[in-house]
């Protein structure tokens, strides 16, 4: 049997669309998934998993004609992936990315045509011309959250990641706000379109870091941009080209992602001139959707926090300080009910990762990331959003310095 589709073909099929109601499940408490069944047994509700596109490209496709050969490999690995945690009612988002294969056959049909050629860049925005992305996006939106869920299914599509940051995490070249938010939406609304022919109710997201009114340091405004203005931007662009239900994904790491001391960040203000937007000051991104002209049917944009870890220091108090950083986040979140997801990243800690260790496990000696042995935060995971949360978030407070948590 021959695995091609027809990209424009595709489209135009009327398959049986979800109609089931996005869950409501007992807690915020959400994972980056690395080990299915150690996530599992440690309770989470929320899932996230990267799904790279240039992965699912096969290069006997003949973008010129519309057909499009899909990575069976690939879509099979990650069913192995989802499947076992929906199953399990855990709510499953897919973070929708676009890595450089480094292959200018692959490249030119999948990212955008504006790309750094000499691949200085660790994320590429989409490329919204050529095809591909509507019949992918048609393709992964059936799969895994049409009518049928025999491969899994998935509730939250992440597009992009840390799109803000478009230099690094959503290349197109040098351009400025209104670009970079012009031609994210233009790939966002094919997105959107693509899920919504297959499920009334799953859920879309933009994708920032943890800056609000300022943007990474020492890049241009041709490179980077603060979130507040690029979600402002996109979601004015979304209203002027037909709005519809996009929500955000944020990444409220410290202001230092090497200091785990989130209650202790010192440059960050509670108000919307704030440089970042982190757990200390969590409330600002709320109350920012508030605002009328944000507002969807009447009512303010749901959020996940999708991204964001606590940093283990090598001193005697560095497991006791990233646990009573997550104790505080997770009290944080419990004051912002449009908060959805506290998807913690990492699962095991990684070699690669600019040293940070911000792992539930300690990865294994000259290993990427392979698990050894778990942290003092694992276990405070686990209990968070059960009974036995109150005992052993509040044994942490005087780590802190705090009189009382949320604070």
């Amino acid at each position: 049997m021959r695995h091609l589709l027809l990209g424009l073909l595709h489209t135009q099929i009327a398959f049986a669309q979800n109609s089931d109601p996005f869950p409501t499940p007992p807690n915020q408490k959400g994972l980056q998934v690395q080990m299915v069944d150690d996530a599992l047994a440690i309770g989470i509700h929320h899932a996230g998993i990267n799904v790279n596109l240039t992965g699912l490209f096969d290069p006997k496709s003949k973008p010129e004609t519309g057909e499009f050969i899909f990575n069976q490999n690939y879509l099979a690995s990650l069913d192995r992936q989802i499947k076992p945690l929906s199953d399990k009612g855990v709510l499953v988002y897919l973070i929708i990315i676009a890595y450089p294969s480094k292959n200018p056959a692959i490249d030119a049909v999948v990212l955008h045509p504006g790309h750094r050629k000499d691949y200085k860049f660790s994320v590429g925005a989409v490329n919204t011309t050529s095809g591909f992305l509507n019949a992918v996006m048609d393709l992964l939106a059936e799969r895994w959250s049409g009518a049928h869920s025999g491969h899994g299914r998935v509730w939250g599509w992440i597009i992009g990641n840390e799109v803000n940051s478009h230099f690094l995490w959503n290349n197109m070249g040098l351009v400025p706000l209104e670009t970079a938010a012009s031609e994210y939406e233009k790939a966002f609304r094919i997105m959107h379109q693509a899920i919504r022919r297959h499920s009334q109710n799953a859920r879309t997201y933009l994708s920032s870091d943890h800056h609000w009114r300022s943007s990474m340091h020492n890049v241009s405004p041709q490179e980077a941009t603060p979130g507040r203005d690029f979600l402002d931007t996109f979601a004015r662009l979304v209203r002027e080209r037909g709005d519809f239900d996009w929500n955000v994904a944020w990444h409220p790491y410290p202001e230092d992602l090497g200091n785990p001391r989130a209650w202790a960040d010192k440059t960050v203000t509670h108000d919307d001139n704030t440089n970042k937007v982190t757990f200390k000051n969590l409330e600002v991104l709320p109350k920012h959707l508030e605002r009328p002209e944000l507002l969807f049917h009447g009512k303010p944009r749901r959020i996940i926090l999708s991204e964001q870890g606590f940093h283990t220091l090598l001193t005697p108090e560095g497991e006791k300080l990233q646990a009573a950083a997550y104790a505080y986040a997770w009290e944080k979140i419990q004051t912002q009910p449009t908060i959805d997801a506290f998807i913690y990243h990492r699962h095991v800690d990684h070699a690669h990762e600019g040293g940070l260790r911000l792992g539930l496990w300690r990865n294994a000696p000259n290993s990427v990331a392979n698990p050894h042995s778990k942290k003092l935060i694992y276990e405070l995971f686990q209990k968070a959003g059960t009974p036995a949360w109150r005992a052993a978030a509040d044994a942490l407070l005087p780590v802190t310095g705090l009189q009382v948590w949320g604070r």
